[in-house]
């Protein structure tokens, strides 16, 4: 099968595979009840994630060209398979790390390879537009997977197992899927399967330290939201309703979809300039739901906020591997450090958050969080300005 149905399974794939990314968003709360920890480990369980995609991308980043496409994507769903039954018999907090490495593997893989599988079996003419929906599909999925978690969490019985085994079934669909697609790379006769490299060519520096500063923002937004808005509704708006989590979670994800569509049609570098205005717009209004205990702020925030980091990703992302004069043998190597500044964006400040927050308070935290992305887009925006 090729052409439009088989990038349809693929999409299927791609989605599911990256619903088991966010699962335990909505369930952070539960976990710490029935485990005995707090805000701070809640934010390191979550970046143990990062480190799975980042290994992923520099480790087995080029292998699917190697090796062909399906043979990692049943690798990707063996790991995101594999993800689901440890968070299914975990019984303390010690299972939550692997867990959720695993799912990064799993994800890491999906995101190279199905993207790249999903242009392969594209006609002729329509690569970008492939190219589009891989990335409305990965935000996609990434959005439904607290919905489907938060849903089953808030309405059905057994919160903690019951989201994976769906998502189990779920894998065994997406691997139907994938076996239903022909290969669309031949096998090399003698693989070479290489770590890989990271480096930024002189060329490039100026454009990239700009598009990093604005991405590294705009993905630890996605950091907070999927990791610390649970404890911002429960314990400061007072609501404890895990499909309003899942709810909010997904409008982040929609609106950088939204986002990212944008961007393709109004250019790189207005892209770039609106993205991180909304991501300093975005904030404010998240720093500000926080103290008045406003949900529509907060909503309104995230969307605003997710708007901004789509824009700025796929716009930053463009112009350091296609606008700017680079090497094209090295943009294998500008992708991968691209994206390792994005994941440590989505990591770091997140364990930040909660360390401040045991320390200081959610409110206080949440607050100081906001003003640092805002700041930091706010430096991106001034180098866009300047720039010669």
């Amino acid at each position: 099968m090729a052409g439009w149905p088989a990038a349809a399974l693929l999409a299927v794939a791609f989605a599911i595979a990256m619903i088991g990314t966010t699962l335990p968003t909505p369930l952070y709360p539960i976990y710490q009840q029935a485990f005995g920890f707090g805000e701070l480990l809640t934010t390191i369980v979550f970046a143990t994630y990062a480190i799975g995609v980042v290994a992923a991308l520099l480790l087995m980043g080029s292998w699917s060209d190697h090796l062909g496409r399906r043979p990692m994507l049943r690798a990707g769903l063996v790991l995101a398979a594999a993800s689901a039954i440890v968070f299914v018999l975990a019984d303390s907090t010690a299972w939550l790390f692997p867990g959720r490495v695993l799912s990064g593997l799993s994800a890491g893989i999906f995101t190279g390879t199905a993207t790249a599988a999903l242009v392969d079996v594209a006609p002729r003419g329509r690569k970008a537009r492939a190219g589009l929906i891989a990335a409305g599909v990965n935000m996609g999925g990434l959005g439904l997977g607290p919905v489907l978690a938060g849903v089953l969490a808030q309405y059905a019985p057994g919160p903690l197992r019951l989201p994976y085994l769906v998502h189990l079934g779920l894998v065994v669909v997406a691997a139907i899927a994938v076996e239903c697609v022909a290969e669309p790379v031949g096998r090399a006769h003698r693989p070479r399967l290489r770590p890989q490299r990271l480096a930024v060519p002189a060329e490039v520096r100026p454009v990239f330290v700009r598009a990093a500063i604005a991405g590294f923002a705009g993905f630890a937004v996605l950091g907070l939201f999927t990791a610390v808005s649970p404890a911002f509704l429960d314990s400061v708006l007072h609501n404890t309703n895990r499909a309003v989590v899942g709810a909010l979670v997904l409008a982040v994800f929609a609106a950088s979809t939204a986002g990212q569509v944008a961007s393709a049609r109004i250019g790189d570098r207005p892209a770039l300039l609106a993205g991180c205005a909304g991501l300093i717009a975005g904030m404010l209004l998240v720093g500000s739901s926080l103290p008045t205990a406003s949900l529509p702020l907060l909503v309104t925030g995230a969307i605003v906020a997710g708007l901004g980091q789509g824009m700025g990703f796929r716009a930053g992302l463009t112009s350091v591997t296609v606008t700017v004069a680079g090497p094209a043998d090295r943009r294998g190597e500008i992708i991968s450090t691209y994206f390792v500044v994005l994941y440590i964006g989505i990591a770091i400040p997140v364990i930040g958050e909660g360390a401040a927050a045991s320390a200081f308070g959610l409110v206080p935290a949440g607050m100081a969080f906001a003003a640092g992305v805002a700041v930091l887009a706010a430096i991106a925006l001034a180098l866009l300005t300047r720039r010669g």
